[in-house]
């Protein structure tokens, strides 16, 4: 028999009144090696703590093998990932079962009309069998400004690139 693992204590309240931003968990990627002078990810990514290792490869449809991952996919999983578990939060706070919930995110790489480089677009289809689109749709609301993915989209998210001594 498998142990849940316990919720953790994170409040969806805007209850926070610091001064700067208090990272609560980090965690460090390396993508590494590869064959493709394209500019697309192509090798090895791998966390700190090596729980991730996996390939990357071009998808097909942009000429690569597709026999790997690729970034649109990982950042598709990731924001699906953390919008399900803000909308899960969100529905148990409100005495709801969050347990038929799924969250499908479509990521599209494509040109940008702005500026002519790349952008991404994000799609996210919430499906909450038997719920009643009314209540929904305020936990959708509370869950689009709590999920920190929906926040980067929107706003944007602070950036540093630095060059490694």
């Amino acid at each position: 028999m498998t142990e849940e693992n316990p919720l953790p204590n994170l409040s969806t309240d805007k209850d926070f009144d610091g001064e700067s931003f208090v990272p609560i968990y980090t965690t460090t990627v390396t993508v590494s090696g590869g064959v493709a002078s394209h500019g697309r990810a192509s090798g090895r990514a791998r966390s700190d703590d090596g729980v991730l290792d996996i390939n990357l490869r071009m998808p097909a449809e942009l000429g690569g093998d597709g026999r790997g991952t690729n970034p649109e996919q990982l950042f598709a999983a990731g924001f699906a990932a953390c919008f399900h578990g803000a909308l899960s939060l969100v529905a148990r706070q409100a005495t709801l079962d969050p347990a038929a919930i799924s969250v499908e995110a479509t990521v599209a790489f494509g040109r940008d009309p702005d500026d002519g480089g790349y952008l991404l677009r994000v799609d996210l289809v919430v499906r909450w069998p038997g719920i009643d689109p009314e209540i929904a749709a305020p936990l959708l609301d509370k869950t689009n400004s709590l999920c920190p993915y929906a926040k980067m989209a929107w706003q944007g998210t602070p950036t540093t690139i630095t060059l490694a001594p």
